[in-house]
């Protein structure tokens, strides 16, 4: 672990447990929606989540290769990642900004201030949630990517 990451957690697998989740909403067409209903009453599924959530993670495993490809290209961080005020006035301190890449999930917590979060982190890119006061998410807005 970068020590510029004091507390990320590093996922080994996709599909990992996560403490953290998001709601989506899709639209299905009706014979779509039939056909995964019938797969669900069949015994295969659970029920449409689970039918769901398989086929995501079935075309992620599919893209395994492009995935682990960006990861590379982009240095991104796979994990759960969260920085607090300390941690921020530690690298104000050393005279470090930094580029934070995550695939998973960002917290920065409440107790960071906007202005110490403008001053330290230099560039924002989350594929995932990215959870922050709406004043720090400001403050970044010209970074975020």
């Amino acid at each position: 672990m970068a020590p510029d990451h004091p507390r990320g957690i590093h996922l080994d697998g996709w599909g990992a447990n996560m403490s953290e989740s998001e709601k989506i909403t899709i639209n299905l067409g009706a014979m779509d929606l039939g056909k995964i209903d019938l797969l669900v009453h069949e015994g295969m599924y659970g029920n449409r989540t689970d039918f769901i959530r398989t086929a995501i993670r079935s075309q992620i495993d599919k893209h395994g290769v492009e995935v682990q490809q960006s990861v590379a290209r982009y240095a991104f961080l796979i994990g759960v990642l969260r920085y607090g005020r300390k941690d921020l006035e530690r690298l104000k301190a050393k005279g470090k900004r930094v580029k934070l890449t995550v695939i998973g999930s960002l917290t920065l917590a409440g107790d960071v201030p906007a202005d110490l979060a403008a001053q330290v982190i230099e560039r924002v890119q989350v594929r995932g949630l990215f959870n922050a006061s709406a004043a720090v998410k400001t403050a970044l807005a010209d970074r975020m990517h």
